[in-house]
């Protein structure tokens, strides 16, 4: 059996694994709401949202001008590289050009939100990328933001919402006003997730080095 056999057989593991069961899989999506956003994003637009760990600034993550907007709002440093979100393993699949085989491994078992850093990104924009050009993708098991992604057929930028230096918001009245009135459009939800904090970070190199970074 063939490498591209064997990671085939992983990945489709991964994508054969019983979601686990959470209440808030069954809860009705706003899709007005959604669309808005959505809208928003299509037009190059910054979002300021709820995410699977806690309230974060996005944007289409393969528009570099959109980018660059993100790095603008949060007076944040080029040089600290932002995440992705996608929905799916396939759309992991379609911006890593290898994911390697210790990665669908982890993804088989993790249950909680966990961020991967993968070396050979591809088909997102350059300014979302680490210095080495790695790149950090999770991939979320929150119902908007999937809905988001799905629609936009493109993942998305997640970074706290907050500006640089500032704690982390854990409600959405802990954002600062002048962040919220920085952004394009706003996605004033509740966090469907309890025990809020941001998601576990892991390197997994395609050399098979693993490196902890946030447990």
């Amino acid at each position: 059996m063939g490498r591209s056999d064997r990671q085939r057989n992983r990945r489709d593991q991964v994508r054969g694994r019983k979601p686990k069961k959470d209440p808030q899989d069954n809860i009705e999506l706003p899709l007005e709401a959604i669309n808005q956003a959505v809208t928003a994003l299509k037009k190059g637009g910054t979002l300021l949202y709820p995410t699977d760990t806690i309230y974060g600034l996005g944007c289409d993550a393969t528009n570099y001008d959109a980018v660059e907007k993100i790095y603008q709002i949060k007076e944040r440093d080029k040089s600290k590289s932002l995440l992705v979100l996608v929905d799916s393993f396939q759309m992991l699949e379609s911006i890593i050009e290898e994911v390697p085989d210790m990665a669908w491994e982890v993804l088989k078992v993790n249950k909680k939100p966990l961020t991967i850093i993968y070396d050979r990104p591809k088909n997102v924009a350059e300014n979302v990328l680490a210095a080495d050009e790695s790149l950090a993708v999770r991939v979320t098991n929150d119902p908007v933001c999937r809905a988001m992604i799905r629609k936009l057929r493109k993942p998305i930028v997640s970074t706290s919402a907050n500006l640089s230096g500032e704690p982390s918001p854990v409600h959405f009245s802990d954002i600062n006003p002048a962040l919220i009135e920085r952004v394009d459009h706003v996605l004033d939800l509740p966090l469907a997730h309890k025990n809020i904090k941001p998601s576990s970070i892991m390197k997994i190199s395609n050399n098979g080095v693993i490196k902890i970074i946030r447990s």
